[in-house]
């Protein structure tokens, strides 16, 4: 019985390796795959951008369509070199490595200038606007400038200038007029201290100015002498008096602005 036992042990342990021999084996297949697989999955997710320069919009709407790319036009500009409906340039450049579905962003070429700019200044802002529209441009950004007496919403200058040439866009800015805004009427801040609350109010009231809440303040006690005797009485101050003020008397102040008022006790 024994030596039987010897003889089977190694024979035993042998099919052991064996075993654990051909399950790493396999796990290492399967790790193998599993790599493969997911590259495949993440550069098969990505593809380059195609050259769009120079193609109809329908030419590249079908290539980026084929690569699994959206196709946008953003912008139209004039051009001496490209025809007009085709790619004048591109964004993401191509041969670039993006993910599919990815936008490409295209200028599509309008061909060499062939619309006069007109002339719009002078005209109401709506009535500039249609005319810029009939023409074929598109309208711009509208800025707008205070002028003086001017009626609002007349258009004092243009970008490009009238029967402009040799320009990149077909848009047309204008900048319109806006009247001044009304000036508010200026006062000289008048001399308060002295007067009682009413006065000072009235006259506050009358200016068109406002009011804040007054502070009061205590009259100063007189000092005593080193003889002990009184030092010389200092003027009393009235209950109501106004003793301060801000502004100061002499500043420059409009309608509406702030008065602060400090009333004796």
């Amino acid at each position: 019985m024994p030596s039987r036992f010897k003889i089977r042990m190694p024979a035993i342990i042998f099919r052991f390796f064996r075993l654990v021999l051909g399950v790493m084996a396999l796990g290492a297949v399967a790790l193998l795959s599993a790599v493969t697989t997911m590259r495949f999955a993440i550069h098969g997710a990505e593809v380059a951008v195609p050259n769009l320069a120079g193609l109809s919009m329908a030419e590249a709407a079908q290539r980026t369509r084929a690569e699994g790319l959206n196709l946008n036009v953003e912008n139209r500009f004039y051009s001496t070199e490209t025809t007009s409906g085709r790619v004048l340039s591109q964004s993401p450049a191509p041969g670039v490595v993006v993910r599919r579905e990815w936008h490409v962003r295209v200028t599509e070429s309008l061909g060499p200038q062939k619309v006069a700019i007109p002339d719009v200044v002078g005209q109401r802002a709506r009535e500039a606007a249609i005319f810029v529209r009939r023409t074929g441009l598109d309208l711009g950004s509208q800025a707008y400038l205070p002028v003086s007496g001017a009626d609002p919403g007349i258009v004092i200058a243009q970008s490009p200038p009238p029967n402009a040439s040799g320009v990149d866009r077909p848009r047309v800015s204008l900048l319109l007029s806006q009247p001044d805004p009304p000036q508010q009427p200026a006062y000289v801040m008048p001399n308060l201290v002295g007067q009682n609350t009413a006065s000072a109010t009235a006259a506050i009231n009358a200016a068109g100015l406002k009011l804040a809440p007054p502070q009061e303040s205590t009259a100063p006690i007189p000092p005593v002498a080193e003889t002990g005797t009184m030092a010389p009485m200092m003027p009393t101050i009235a209950p109501g008096t106004v003793t301060a003020q801000w502004p100061l008397a002499g500043h420059r102040v409009t309608s509406g602005d702030v008065v602060r008022l400090t009333i004796g006790q």
